[in-house]
């Protein structure tokens, strides 16, 4: 029989919130017997691929660069939006 996890042990081993698991649960793969939530191996696996990204390789934008330049702070709030 494989291990189970419960919601402590799940969320220390994704390194997420045990909050984070409870709210999502429904979106996520485990198995439930009765009220009790447990997730296996496999069913961690699945979670960690679902929200694995890569980061990836923006290009950078030099300090002088005419898209930069053309950036405008916004306005305060409460105040009138002007558009130059």
């Amino acid at each position: 029989m494989s291990r189970r996890y419960t919601y402590p042990e799940a969320a220390a081993e994704l390194r997420v919130e045990e909050s984070w698991l409870r709210r999502h649960i429904k979106a996520l793969p485990h198995s439930k017997k009765g009220r009790v939530v447990t997730f296996s191996a496999e069913d961690l696996d699945r979670i960690d691929a679902m929200h694995h990204h890569e980061p990836s390789v923006a290009k950078r934008v030099a300090a002088g660069s005419e898209a930069l330049a053309a950036l405008r702070p916004l306005p305060r709030r409460g105040s009138p939006a002007r558009i130059a």
